[in-house]
């Protein structure tokens, strides 16, 4: 008879020193911890009835981790202390599925899938006919490998026929069995299964991406499947990825003829399957199983984008076979994509580059204009106040100008209870300082101190309008300030090849062409070097004004207020804000330490050129030699301002391919028209 495992139910957890303990007793116990912390995961990820509480489970998980660094012959790779990752890969591996992993045909209307029903019964007797529907996941398509109940390998879809090996990736996720439960095992199994993030998961994780001034994931399907190709799984291990299984791919040892008795075979095996799986015996029950799955997606904690239909006789699956990328014995039938009106999930508060802070909605991902949103601005407080959205609402969402989502409305929807007022925090989200109050607007006062903000003076001081370094993305600066090699702008020149390519994803050739990047960026035109610095309210067109008026930046850095608001274009508010950030003496050393580390900034005197002074343009359409910040960067360097709006102050409208509706406002206004043509000309003459 067996030995009764003391770990799986009422665990002591007071051990013997592991000092006192045989090899042999620290084999048998690590053998027992194995077994029940499986037996746990079981109870908690497939059966959602754990034994143990989660304090218990933890205690026992340590001290597996305890024997396994005594004796390091204890580890094994199939170990739940595995879960937490292992050191990072260079690349992943190929891997050549066991079957080939097939694409779904899909179709959104109803006659196509009834074309699919009427293709089934005539090639099947009607007898014979019984659906297996199932929830469509949208998330990550992976295939796992069990040999005699132990894991062997974990893969991506790939083309279907290769993918990468993701195992140690895959461990790290608490629903995937390391070692099956012994019940009735097959010696060899392929099973197909879906990655996926909880919605839950999802906007946890973007709130925080947000307030730390990071973008946000678009949906759950594009975060779950870029964290799970991480090639550091211990960057996947703290990560909400679950995942659910719904195919066999290939079985040696046992035989099942029916796809229903293998969703029921799955969760004694420890593999999780979705409780929405339903058997169907005709068509209207499908429909009727997509009517009621479409109504209740919103409440649901993950998301599915239709439904799967796939015969129940394995035999006669095999008898219908496959199209070139599609077994013509499934098919998914998908549900209208969410436009406009959506879930607020969240109101978090991002910390820009300056200070600002704006309130940011999280919302469950929805198609405006063919575009996946998963967050929109507010704009500040009162807004929030004036549209009265709150946390649990359904919104409207528009693309303001084409381009940033914004919330428009709340869509009024009774039955339930709503969330509470949004208010702004007392504290900077990102480092914790008081916040300070201007109108509507809220600011937290530590500058360069406060992480959210260091990255993004430096992401902005490194863009291609700013400094022009090449190859320094967002990520890498958010690499870089996590590791403390940048807590201040002048940090990037103090840089070697030799930092840079102790990054992840650096090589020598890389890390050169950063380094080179860096250095080239030491000789900037005036105006840039203003614009880099991140002084509110002083965008492209307000540094070339305070250059063409100023000339060096010495005389920048002395001008008084008086000295500020005199010049054309700049106004009290501008004045303040300039003459304040030249005040502050961290800005004036962090500005000497630019210099002391090699930056020389250009003179714009003799270059005092600026025949466009004075003009407006806005330009529409698609221009064939300029892009449209090509456009506006060239005007404005020659005087003129660059505007997105037609209006009354407006000189020239300068008009490319398929324009829009600035035309019709610009002939309202009688401003002159400019064909591209016409405008490369004026140009050529004031040069």
């Amino acid at each position: 008879m067996a030995k009764k495992n003391p770990f799986k139910k009422n665990p002591s957890t007071k051990f013997k020193n592991t000092s006192k303990l045989s090899p042999k007793e620290a084999k048998e116990q690590a053998e027992q911890l194995r077994e029940a912390l499986e037996f746990h995961n079981y109870r908690y990820y497939v059966k959602n009835d754990p034994v143990i509480s989660d304090r218990a489970y933890d205690k026992l998980f340590a001290r597996l981790q305890e024997l396994e660094d005594s004796f390091p012959e204890l580890q094994t790779p199939d170990s739940p202390t595995r879960r937490v990752g292992a050191p990072p890969v260079d690349e992943f591996k190929k891997v050549q599925h066991t079957e080939t992993m097939l694409s779904l045909d899909s179709a959104l209307e109803e006659n196509k899938i009834k074309n699919f029903d009427d293709y089934i019964h005539k090639h099947v007797n009607k007898s014979d006919v019984t659906y297996i529907v199932e929830p469509k996941f949208d998330g990550l398509s992976v295939e796992l490998v069990y040999e005699n109940g132990k894991f062997s390998y974990g893969a991506t879809r790939g083309d279907g026929t290769t993918g990468e090996d993701i195992s140690e990736n895959l461990k790290t996720i608490g629903s995937v069995p390391l070692q099956l439960q012994k019940n009735d095992l097959p010696d060899y199994l392929a099973v197909r299964g879906e990655v996926i993030m909880s919605r839950s998961g999802f906007q946890k994780m973007n709130k925080e991406r947000v307030e730390k001034g990071e973008n946000a994931f678009a949906n759950p399907r594009n975060a779950a499947a870029g964290i799970i190709r991480q090639l550091d799984s211990r960057k996947v291990a703290d990560k909400p990825l679950d995942i659910f299984f719904y195919e066999i791919l290939k079985m040696e040892g046992i035989e099942i003829q029916s796809h229903w008795d293998v969703l029921k075979k799955f969760p004694e095996w420890g593999l999780k399957t979705s409780p929405l799986n339903k058997k169907c015996d005709s068509f209207d029950e499908v429909k009727k199983y997509r009517e009621k799955l479409a109504e209740q997606r919103d409440g649901m904690d993950f998301e599915i984008d239709g439904i799967v239909i796939k015969l129940d006789n394995r035999e006669l699956r095999q008898e219908l076979g496959k199209r070139q990328r599609n077994p013509r014995w499934a098919m998914a039938w998908k549900f209208e994509p969410k436009k406009e009106v959506t879930i607020l999930r969240e109101i978090v508060v991002q910390v820009g580059r300056t200070g600002m802070l704006t309130p940011v909605a999280l919302l469950d991902p929805v198609d405006v204009g063919g575009v996946t949103v998963s967050r929109a601005t507010l704009h500040n407080e009162e807004e929030v106040h004036e549209k009265d959205v709150r946390r649990g609402d359904k919104v409207r969402i528009i693309r303001a100008g084409d381009v940033i989502p914004e919330v428009v409305e709340r869509v009024k929807s009774g039955g339930k209870k709503r969330g509470p007022k949004f208010t702004m925090p007392d504290e900077c989200p990102v480092c914790g300082t008081e916040v300070v109050n201007e109108g509507a607007y809220y600011f937290c006062p530590a500058g360069l101190s406060c992480p959210a903000q260091l990255k993004n003076r430096i992401q902005h001081y490194a863009s291609r309008e700013a400094m022009n370094i090449e190859n320094l993305g967002d990520k890498i600066v958010d690499r870089m300030v996590k590791r403390g090699m940048l807590k201040n702008l002048p940090d990037l020149y103090h840089l070697s090849k030799k930092d840079i390519k102790e990054l992840e994803g650096f090589a020598e050739k890389s890390a050169s062409k950063l380094y080179d990047a860096i250095q080239e960026s030491k000789k900037p035109e005036l105006d840039r070097f203003l614009y880099a610095l991140g002084i509110r309210h002083v965008g492209r067109h307000i540094a070339r004004v305070l250059a063409r008026k100023f000339h060096t930046l010495d005389k920048i850095r002395k001008a008084h207020y008086d000295d500020l608001v005199a010049v054309s274009e700049i106004g009290p508010e501008i004045a303040e804000t300039v003459h304040d950030f030249f005040a502050e003496d961290v800005n004036q050393e962090m500005i000497d330490n630019l210099l002391d580390a090699g930056v020389s900034v250009k003179s714009t005197k003799g270059r005092e050129k600026i025949p466009l002074e004075g003009k407006t343009f806005v330009f529409t359409g698609e221009l064939d030699h300029y892009s449209r910040s090509e456009a506006k960067d060239l005007v404005e360097s020659l005087g003129a301002r660059a505007t997105s709006s037609v209006s009354g102050n407006t000189d020239y409208l300068v008009v490319g391919e398929n324009p829009g509706s600035k035309l019709d406002d610009a002939k309202k206004e009688n401003v002159k028209i400019l064909k591209e043509k016409d405008f490369q000309k004026m140009i050529e003459e004031v040069e």
